[in-house]
């Protein structure tokens, strides 16, 4: 039986609300992904994004290692039309070369193609799932629900 790991980083708690249905409806463990530099202040999503535009990395804390997983699910917000420094961060530093994956993305407006192009490239999973864009999550919850589930029938048939 594989192993399943749902990764994320969240500041609204869109992204949160996302990891944990996903989790729940794989069984998967979770990881969050902890920004220890953009996290709080008045300016965070001005110099967030900025770092985000630019593909800056960060300093971050996770919870768990991926080494022990064959499947994970990487959440992250669209910041600026791009993945937040802080997931950048977190796949820059792991190897996923031997893992299946898939990405969900979670966002206030529309732009995720370059978002979801810059994860497939940056990860080099040997195998992706379809991916996942959630639009204003706590806002439309029975929508998004609806979303994940069929979304994570399509994991189960992979994994």
């Amino acid at each position: 039986m594989q192993k399943l790991l749902v990764a994320y980083f969240s500041l609204t708690g869109n992204t949160k609300f996302v990891a944990e249905k996903v989790a729940n409806q794989i069984n998967a463990d979770l990881c969050e992904v902890v920004d220890k530099k953009y996290k709080k202040g008045r300016l965070l999503y001005l110099k967030g994004g900025g770092a985000s535009m630019r593909e800056k990395l960060t300093e971050i804390d996770v919870s768990k290692s991926i080494e022990e997983y064959d499947f994970i699910v990487i959440g992250s917000p669209v910041w600026a039309g791009k993945i937040s420094p802080a997931i950048r961060t977190f796949l820059a530093l792991n190897d996923f070369s031997n893992k299946k994956g898939a990405f969900f993305v979670t966002l206030a407006g529309d732009k995720t193609e370059k978002t979801l192009e810059n994860m497939r490239k940056t990860t080099g999973f040997n195998s992706i799932v379809e991916e996942l864009v959630i639009s204003k999550a706590l806002e439309n919850k029975g929508e998004t629900e609806e979303k994940i589930v069929n979304w994570c029938n399509l994991i189960k048939k992979t994994v």
